[in-house]
C-alpha cells in the first residue's frame, strides 16, 4: 500500500499549486510498530540531503542502510537500536529511486510535516551549508536530537547561535567528526596516546588530489564547491577537518597562518556551463599547537599524486617518526633511523623508504561514517558519552575563520578558547 500526502498553497491567480509530497510505501508505520517488540528500540531519523553525494553515499549507504542490514546496534543489556528513516529532500524523483533501491519506506519533500511528526526522535542534515541553520533552527524548536555534516553553519555566529539553541532546548547534539575514525589516523592515535614519539617537534600534511575541472572529463565536484558565495572554497571544507584532528590526535591549536589560492579561476558547472571560481581551491597553512608542536597542512584540489593516500601526515618526534594515511600507518623509531650525510657530489646509496616499518592491523576497523552514526544513536538511546557536539563543530569553523583572516591580512592569528 502507498500513502500519499500533498501539501498545496494558493497562487496570486486563486490556482491551487503542489509544494511539498509525502509518501510512505508498504506502511512504515506497522513497521515501526513491531520494531518496539522484542527488545527492539527503534530511533525515528529525519535524514534531509540524503540525494547529494556525501549524504547518500556515507550516510544512507555506507552508515545507516549498513546499520539495518546488520540487524541494528546491539545494546549492553542485549536490546538493539533500529534506525527507521525518513528520506527528506526537494527532488522526489531522486528520493523514490533512493526509496526503492534501500527499501527504506517513508520519503518526504515536506521537512516542515515530518518535524511536526512525533515518531521522529532524530533530525540529521546534510544539505548545503547555506541552508543548514535555518533547518536546525526548525529541528531544535520541534525537540528533535541533531546531527550534521559539517560545517554545522556558514559562520562562526551562527554556529554559536545554534550551540546556544540546543543547549537550551536540552537535545542532545552532534558533528560529523569522520577523519578520527579512518584506519590511519586510529593508528597514528594510539601511537601519540603509547608515548611512541617522545616529544612530538612537528606535523607536515598533504591533501589532496586534481579534481578535474571539465568540460572533458566532466567537472568532478559541485560547482557550489568553488562559488565563495555559495559557502565554497576549501578552506572552509578542510580546516574543519583539521581543527578535530590536531585537537584530538596531537594538541589544541593555538595559532594559524594560511594562505589559500584560486589556481583554477574557470571552471565548468553541471549542465557543462563555463563559470568563474570565485573561491579559493588549494590552502597553504601553518598552525602552532600546545607544547610547541608545529604543523604544516597543504591542500589542494588542484594537485597530482604522488603519494600512497590522498591524506598523509608525516609526524617527527624526539623518540621516532611515523607517516600516517587513510589506511596505512608506518613508523621508524630513533633506533632505527638511518644515519643521512648531505653530499650531493655522489649518488645516496641510502634506501630511506625501506628503514620504516608497516604497523599492523590488529582489529577490524568499520565504516568511520557509519562508526560515529552508531556512537550517536547510543549516545541518544543509553546517554552514552559524544564528544563530538556542536561545540566541537564552531571550533571548526572558527578555525576556517582564523584562516581566511590570517590570509587576507597576511600575519599570524591567536585561536581563542570557545567555552
Amino acid at each position: 500500500m502507498v500513502l500519499i500526502w500533498q501539501t498545496f498553497s494558493t497562487t496570486k491567480g486563486g490556482e491551487r499549486e503542489l509544494t511539498a509530497t509525502r509518501t510512505e510505501i508498504d506502511g512504515a508505520a506497522g513497521a515501526t510498530t513491531q520494531a518496539g517488540e522484542g527488545g527492539r528500540r527503534t530511533v525515528g531519523i529525519i535524514m534531509n540531503g540524503v540525494t547529494g553525494r556525501m549524504g547518500m553515499n556515507q550516510h544512507l549507504f555506507r552508515s545507516i542502510v549498513a546499520i539495518r542490514e546488520q540487524g541494528g546496534i546491539e545494546l549492553a543489556d542485549g536490546r538493539r537500536i533500529w534506525p527507521e528513516p525518513e528520506l527528506v529532500g526537494r527532488r522526489e524523483h531522486k528520493l523514490r529511486e533512493l526509496a526503492e533501491r534501500t527499501g527504506i519506506e517513508r520519503i518526504s519533500t515536506d521537512l516542515d510535516a515530518v518535524l511536526a511528526d512525533p515518531e521522529y526522535e532524530v533530525y540529521f542534515d546534510a544539505t548545503l551549508t547555506s541552508a543548514r541553520p535555518e533547518a536546525v533552527r526548525k529541528a531544535i524548536a520541534a525537540g528533535k536530537h541533531v546531527y550534521t555534516e559539517k560545517p554545522i553553519a556558514p559562520d562562526l555566529e551562527t554556529a554559536l547561535e545554534l550551540l546556544r539553541l540546543v543547549r537550551e532546548a536540552g537535545v542532545k547534539h552532534g558533528v560529523v567528526q569522520d577523519k578520527l575514525f579512518l584506519p590511519g589516523l586510529l593508528k597514528l592515535a594510539e601511537l601519540v596516546r603509547s608515548g611512541f614519539f617522545g616529544r612530538i617537534l612537528s606535523v607536515r600534511g598533504e591533501f589532496g588530489y586534481w579534481v578535474f575541472e571539465g568540460p572533458e572529463p566532466p567537472a568532478q565536484r559541485p560547482s557550489w564547491n568553488y562559488r565563495a558565495e555559495d559557502g565554497g572554497g576549501i578552506i572552509v571544507d578542510m580546516f574543519c577537518h583539521w581543527r578535530y584532528v590536531l585537537d584530538n590526535i596531537f594538541a589544541p591549536v593555538k595559532t594559524v597562518t594560511a594562505l589559500g589560492y584560486t589556481h583554477i579561476p574557470e571552471r565548468y558547472d553541471e549542465r557543462g556551463e563555463p563559470y568563474e571560481a570565485t573561491a579559493e581551491d588549494a590552502a597553504y597553512a601553518w598552525f602552532e599547537l600546545e607544547g610547541g608542536i608545529v604543523v604544516n597542512l597543504n591542500s589542494s584540489w588542484c594537485t597530482r599524486v604522488n603519494r600512497d593516500e590522498l591524506l598523509e601526515l608525516h609526524v617527527d618526534g624526539t623518540h621516532g617518526s611515523a607517516v600516517a594515511g587513510l589506511h596505512g600507518c608506518r613508523i621508524q623509531p630513533a633506533a632505527a633511523t638511518p644515519k643521512a650525510v648531505w653530499n650531493p657530489d655522489i649518488p645516496n646509496d641510502i634506501d630511506f623508504r625501506s628503514a620504516w616499518i608497516e604497523v599492523p592491523q590488529r582489529q577490524s576497523y568499520d565504516n568511520g561514517f557509519k562508526a560515529q552514526w552508531e556512537l550517536f544513536l547510543r549516545h541518544v538511546v543509553d546517554d552514552e558519552p559524544f564528544p563530538w557536539g556542536f561545540d566541537e563543530g564552531a571550533k571548526g569553523i572558527q578555525l576556517a575563520e582564523l584562516g581566511m583572516r590570517a590570509w587576507r591580512e597576511r600575519r599570524t592569528l591567536d585561536v581563542p578558547p570557545i567555552e
